[in-house]
């Protein structure tokens, strides 16, 4: 599930960042494209390494980190008017539910 709700955060981002400035391509945009697919780049990660708790939770943690990262993205595009405070708040929410379930894995390694 994490994995699902990340993976659609990220093609959000993609298509709502595909419209800013062309001068914030290889930073902001770049950025936040990289960031928010790490979260899912991880995750797949994470699940190969689940027999083994401490890689498990280390790719877990790498993908949460990410997911910040996407969130300190977003909050630079809503300060630049890139994106509307709806928008902003809508991706955020979903960036914090898919936090929500890394938090759940990290603390139960042994149900993956």
């Amino acid at each position: 599930m994490a994995y699902r709700k990340g993976f659609l955060l990220q093609r959000e981002i993609r298509k709502v960042s595909s419209s800013w400035p062309a001068a914030e391509k290889f930073s902001l945009t770049d950025q936040i494209k990289r960031s928010s697919r790490s979260v899912g780049s991880n995750l797949a990660e994470s699940f190969a390494k689940r027999r083994y708790p401490k890689h498990f939770i280390a790719k877990i943690t790498d993908a949460a980190g990410e997911n910040y990262e996407t969130q300190a993205w977003l909050d630079v595009a809503l300060d630049e008017g890139y994106i509307r405070r709806t928008q902003y708040d809508e991706l955020i929410e979903k960036s914090e539910e898919v936090g929500k379930l890394l938090s759940y894995m990290v603390n139960h390694p042994e149900k993956f």
